[in-house]
């Protein structure tokens, strides 16, 4: 199915404020409620809305530290990089993983309280791995853009 202009409007607006209403969407899209609730119900039954959350602020909850931390794997085996996906979905710490293409074969997201903790993850959780070779640490000095909504 493709998207309508209005649909990517919808799309549009949830993005910056999901908390919005049927009420709301049709006010902002001329159309009545019932109408963009419909359409937000086929948009979320399609798979292009994937979910709703609350984005918190990581000072506030006492994640102090947010680091990307660039892993470079010793050996390349389907063993390998299942046992190191499975790792990073059970570290809280890490919200974000992603293979890479060059030097890197992952980049994580990482979160965590002060550098100790990070330090810690380093040192206790992904050096000792057995298909890591390398990790590379990138500290987050300041955010200067936040995450954004997608260009749609």
């Amino acid at each position: 199915m493709t998207l309508d202009p209005t649909d990517l409007q919808l799309l549009a607006a949830l993005q910056r404020d999901s908390t919005l209403t049927a009420q709301d969407l049709g006010a902002a899209l001329n159309m009545s409620p019932s109408q963009a609730g419909r359409r937000r119900q086929r948009l979320e039954a399609e798979g292009y809305i994937a979910g709703y959350r609350a984005y918190l602020n990581p000072d506030k909850v006492g994640l102090t530290v947010e680091a990307f931390v660039r892993i470079v794997m010793a050996t390349h085996t389907p063993e390998n990089a299942r046992d190191f996906v499975r790792l990073t979905r059970t570290q809280p710490q890490i919200v974000g993983a992603w293979t890479l293409t060059g030097e890197a074969d992952y980049l994580l997201r990482i979160y965590c309280a002060d550098l100790t903790a990070l330090n810690m993850l380093v040192q206790q959780v992904l050096l000792p791995h057995p298909a890591v070779s390398r990790v590379q640490s990138q500290i987050v000095m300041e955010r200067v853009k936040p995450d954004a909504p997608l260009p749609v």
